[in-house]
């Protein structure tokens, strides 16, 4: 049986999961194991689920209770669930929840970049990317178009950020990850016997579609921060530096579209 925990006001412990912690308490960066994240939506919820995370809590609408989390309570039993009226979680988590459910589970300890490396021949590379509905949807489309692993930079945003959770409809769960160390990135991916690709415009640029990429039998697309793109000793660093080709006068598309163009276009399966 689940405990059911009826909310009547903002200062309740049990919701202070969802309320009060920021994002990096809820990631606690000196113990990840023990780090909590937000899954939202019960679609995300059961992705989340079907990987192996584990369930802390469950936070929704009594409506949802015998409705859209019936079979997420059944997978879950012992995990307390706390309710309320719409206004009173609205005010509690800060939005309307659209979805109605929300699931506070476990971290995970993240694997080693040679873990990740280890029978991939398609990497991405997330580096210093900070807008979550980027790095969702890059992740979205890194799940959806061959890529068979994603690595990001320290200064890259949490993947299991709540928005980057939703926007990347729960991907984020179904793709290996990890991050990168702070330095020697390039050399670490090197000796695990990858080529990288820095997506960026200069005059050393390739097109996307060169042969000489598609032919690397292991290769990782090195994708760059909305603003600025890559720093220049990351495209300094990489083995090549590859542009899309664009028509009327545009130069660069949004950083998400970019890496969805890239893998189609390099996929090896």
């Amino acid at each position: 049986m689940n405990a059911i925990i009826e909310l009547t006001d903002l200062e309740s412990p049990e919701a202070r999961v969802y309320a009060t912690l920021t994002e990096a308490q809820l990631r606690n960066r000196l113990d990840p194991a023990n780090g909590i994240f937000i899954a939202e939506s019960p679609k995300v919820i059961r992705v989340a689920l079907d990987a192996g995370y584990e369930p802390l809590s469950l936070l929704c609408e009594r409506r949802h209770i015998e409705g859209d989390a019936a079979d997420i309570l059944a997978r879950s039993p012992g995990i307390p669930v706390l309710t309320g009226s719409r206004e009173l979680l609205s005010q509690l988590t800060g939005y309307v929840l659209t979805r109605g459910v929300l699931c506070a589970m476990r971290r995970r300890e993240q694997p080693s970049v040679a873990d990740i490396c280890r029978g991939a021949s398609r990497l991405a590379v997330i580096d210093s990317v900070t807008d979550t509905t980027n790095v969702g949807a890059i992740f979205r489309s890194a799940a959806a178009l061959g890529i068979d692993g994603v690595l990001l930079t320290p200064t890259t945003c949490d993947p299991l950020n709540r928005r980057a959770v939703r926007v990347s409809m729960g991907t984020v769960f179904k793709i290996p990850w990890t991050w990168l160390p702070g330095e020697g990135a390039y050399d670490l991916l090197r000796a695990n016997g990858f080529r990288t690709a820095a997506m960026a415009l200069t005059d050393k640029s390739v097109s996307l579609d060169d042969p000489t990429l598609a032919a690397e039998p292991r290769l990782a697309l090195v994708l760059g921060t909305e603003g600025d793109g890559l720093s220049q000793q990351a495209i300094a660093d990489a083995d090549y530096v590859v542009r899309i080709p664009m028509s009327r006068g545009v130069d660069s598309l949004n950083v998400a579209a970019a890496s969805a163009v890239a893998f189609w276009q390099l996929r090896t399966r």
